[in-house]
């Protein structure tokens, strides 16, 4: 799979991206602001295994890797979700801190969700950052989310309860 919107390419993984996923992914700036499953420090064999979990076919997900100017610099996924909330896609993603506050991740998600939206049945696609995460909060604000809530005291990570905020975008 391959999407293109100017100097930004979403493409499917490969094995080949092992080694550079886990150069960008064992950051804990990355760590602090993603979900406790995502392993820190992150290694060359967390790479290989993500990247073999994808090779799966699971119809529950659209994950793809980011790069820039033919440079692989992050990942960005949509997860599916079930049951009632089956017309929801959660999305997620993480940059190279090189390449933070330069519009990449602007672009990949506005990417990713038009993706998303002609070939889905999806009616939203929502994002949940920490509420200090204002880098990716902004991103989704450009790529045309909408701030519907903050939830007080709703996530723990690294032994902190705090703030989260719920981001949506509705097919139009």
């Amino acid at each position: 799979m391959r999407i293109e919107r100017g100097d930004i390419v979403l493409r499917s993984w490969q094995k080949a991206d092992a080694e550079r996923l886990a150069q960008i992914a064992n950051n804990k700036k990355i760590y602090d602001n993603l979900r406790d499953y995502f392993p820190h420090p992150y290694s060359t064999e967390d790479a290989k295994a993500y990247i073999e979990s994808l090779s799966d076919g699971d119809s529950k997900q659209l994950v793809l890797a980011v790069e820039y100017e033919g440079m692989l610099v992050g990942n960005i996924g949509v997860i599916f979700q079930t049951d009632v909330y089956r017309r929801n896609g959660e999305i997620g993603y993480f940059l190279a801190e090189e390449y933070w506050s330069k519009g990449i991740m602007t672009k990949a998600i506005q990417a990713i969700t038009a993706y998303t939206f002609e070939n889905y049945d999806i009616e939203r696609i929502y994002a949940e950052p920490f509420f200090r995460n204002m880098g990716s909060r902004r991103s989704l604000e450009k790529a045309g989310f909408y701030h519907e809530a903050t939830l007080k005291k709703s996530v723990t990570k690294n032994g902190v309860t705090e703030d989260g905020c719920i981001y949506a975008l509705l097919r139009k």
